[in-house]
């Protein structure tokens, strides 16, 4: 019900943190909700992916990776912008946050 009402809402007013965790959340739960890893990667890409701090990023490339879902626009657009915040600033990514891009 939670996942229905977001996806109907568009995600609007979502910030990067709390798209990132509710991706992370349904995912480590182990709950299915197809419609809204793709809203949130519509939301995402949108808005774009260069508001998302390292562990908002890290965070949810391991979402999509736990729940198994694949969205080649979000793709595309996190390894650009996760590509260019390392090169510009590695130490901006935490250990944490680097070891959680194994996953993907």
């Amino acid at each position: 019900a939670v996942a229905e009402a977001a996806v109907r809402s568009g995600l609007a007013g979502f910030e990067p943190q709390a798209l990132a965790n509710m991706v992370w959340a349904y995912a480590k739960a182990g709950v299915a909700a197809e419609a809204l890893f793709k809203a949130v990667a519509k939301a995402a890409v949108r808005g774009g992916l260069d508001r998302f701090n390292p562990q908002d990023l890290s965070n949810t490339v391991g979402a999509y990776a736990t729940a198994d879902q694949f969205h080649q626009a979000l793709l595309a657009e996190c390894s650009r912008v996760i590509s260019d915040s390392l090169a510009r600033d590695p130490s901006r990514w935490s250990e944490e946050a680097r070891s959680q891009l194994h996953q993907w």
